[in-house]
């Protein structure tokens, strides 16, 4: 930033993520208002990481480098094998929405009712969805349960994975319910997913939230640069101090700071600034400006495990004598007609399921990646085969954020606490036996070759039980570590504004207090819209919200 540049704005977000992209525009349609945007990683707009970022396939370069990755870790702990597991974070412009898989889920209608019953007022799914609908373009055309001329396009796959269609014939077998539409009136069953793509390319928040309002004068957007922490006077927020190619320097915001960071780096400032539970604070010498205990806590994530096994080649992805031709045509499949292999999301079908008829919501969530898995990189497979995740849907298991230092440059330590309760690991159970008996339909067992993870040796509770731990995973979707509410684990109230602090409020996923039904990118894309109304004082979108039919009852019955 150049001496002559201004350092002083109406308004201050930290974090050009999936929420903060959308409040840098929201708030910049103002022409009296100025808005200042700070992203410690790099814009998404030179070479690369765009052309990683646009080609949904890149998926595989972009989270695999430091560079565009915080490559966060969670903590190794004995209840889930004892070692690190993987938390990535998008490190650019978009956020982790320029590295994710593009799923397009909201998730189910009891998610935000049950905030909604909490005290949170206005976030109730009937009041949510304006907001949505408000975001999106939904490409395969009108509907009652999806917006048009929204900025976030939507689309269907392009190319998907003939493996898709041998799922669908196998979840039909199981008497399933085929869902053509996730979002739509219910979202149990099995069907594709949608995608936030455009043209066959990746519509990630920066491309469809920040990149049309560049051009407005009053929006400063700093890339590379790392936010260290929330300025106080008192009890307000009157700016951040942040770092940018080693210097150091302050800007000041005249009305709010709104931290945006995420569910790993927004309690992470709250922390280095003052704000959180005092014996955090104390340990590592930070002055408390205000006694917060929740900052930090409530952290949840989807909790996965994957099973693999082996198929033809014709019907995924993978590097074999067979498998080397759509390989070496599929660029030029992408850049002539925009489609092929590099279109793939990876993650192209499945699945939500409940365990239990009276389940209000499903418990499960089931996810068909066209390609075996490669720990820990997920580059392009030997061979040939079929990954199926198995994701806990509603974790009663609860972690943390904590400080590994005061040194902003640091990284948080992360403990996750997976599997802590035991209802976790109870359901991972039986998702595990309902995969192998998806495996074992008709229609999956004649093209499959074998299980190659676990492998049919893996087999009692038991067994099962250790192997889950061994080998848990996430769906990469933290959320709640500064958690919406009014009880003492509260950090914002229902307004996103940081209980006693004037002058800050978070709105990102780590406002959420429970984990919704489903990837989590285009709920926090509501979360933005949402508090960018708040901060202007407009009252919601209106919209007339669709009646719905009778919900009906799953009769899926798990062995």
């Amino acid at each position: 930033m150049t001496d002559s540049a201004p350092r002083s704005f109406d308004y201050i977000v930290v974090g050009a993520g999936s929420a903060g992209c959308v409040l840098a525009n929201r708030l910049s349609a103002d022409p009296q208002l100025s808005v200042c945007l700070i992203e410690a990683g790099p814009s998404d707009r030179s070479l690369f990481p765009g052309a990683y970022v646009r080609t949904p396939a890149g998926i595989i370069r972009l989270i695999a480098n430091p560079k565009w990755n915080w490559m966060h870790q969670f903590s190794a702990q004995a209840a889930s094998g004892d070692r690190p597991i993987p938390c990535p974070r998008g490190r650019l412009w978009g956020g982790s929405s320029a590295i994710n898989g593009m799923i397009y889920i909201r998730g189910h209608r009891s998610d935000y009712d049950r905030w909604a019953a909490a005290g949170n007022q206005g976030w109730s799914y009937d009041e949510l969805l304006p907001y949505f609908l408000r975001s999106e373009h939904f490409e395969p055309g009108a509907s009652p349960w999806h917006g048009q001329g929204g900025e976030l396009n939507v689309a269907a796959q392009r190319s998907p994975s003939p493996i898709n269609e041998v799922f669908y014939q196998a979840a039909q077998e199981l008497g399933w319910r085929y869902n053509p539409d996730f979002n739509g009136e219910e979202q149990e069953g099995y069907g594709p997913f949608h995608v936030t793509q455009i043209n066959g390319e990746r519509c990630s928040a920066a491309r469809a939230f920040l990149h049309p309002a560049l051009s407005r004068p009053n929006l400063t957007v700093l890339s590379s640069t790392l936010t260290h922490r929330v300025l106080l006077e008192g009890n307000r927020a009157c700016g951040v101090e942040v770092s940018q190619e080693g210097a150091v320097f302050q800007l000041q915001a005249r009305r709010e700071v709104i931290l945006s960071a995420g569910a790993i780096n927004s309690p992470q400032v709250l922390l280095l600034s003052g704000i959180g539970p005092a014996a955090e604070l104390e340990r590592h010498g930070i002055a408390q400006r205000h006694e917060l205990p929740g900052v930090g806590h409530n952290l949840q994530d989807h909790q996965d495990v994957v099973l693999m096994y082996r198929c033809d080649s014709e019907l995924t992805y993978g590097v074999s004598a067979k498998g080397l031709l759509p390989l070496a045509r599929s660029p030029w499949q992408y850049l002539s007609r925009r489609s092929g292999p590099l279109t793939s999301n990876t993650v192209e079908s499945g699945g939500f399921l409940r365990l239990q008829a009276e389940d209000a919501a499903p418990e499960l969530g089931l996810i068909v990646a066209p390609a075996l898995k490669n720990q820990p990189q997920r580059l392009v497979p030997l061979g040939h085969g079929v990954s199926l995740h198995i994701a806990v849907m509603h974790p009663q298991s609860r972690g943390q954020v904590r400080l590994n230092s005061a040194d902003p440059h640091d990284k948080p330590l992360i403990d996750s606490h997976f599997l802590s309760h035991p209802e976790d690991l109870r359901k991972l159970v039986a998702g595990v036996r309902l995969v192998r008996k998806l495996a074992a339909s008709q229609a999956f067992a004649r093209r499959l070759k074998g299980e190659l993870v676990p492998g049919l040796q893996v087999e009692s509770q038991a067994q099962i039980e250790q192997w889950i731990r061994d080998n848990l995973g996430t769906v990469f979707h933290p959320v709640g570590t500064c958690k919406m509410g009014h009880d003492e684990q509260a950090v914002v109230d229902d307004q996103l504004r940081v209980h006693g602090v004037q002058g800050l409020r978070v709105a990102d996923a780590s406002i959420m207090p429970s984990l919704t039904t489903g990837n989590t990118n285009a709920a926090a894309i509501m979360i933005g819209e949402k508090a960018a109304d708040l901060l202007l004082g407009k009252a919601p979108p209106s919209i007339q919200v669709p009646a719905r039919l009778e919900e009906q009852a799953s009769t899926l019955a798990i062995g």
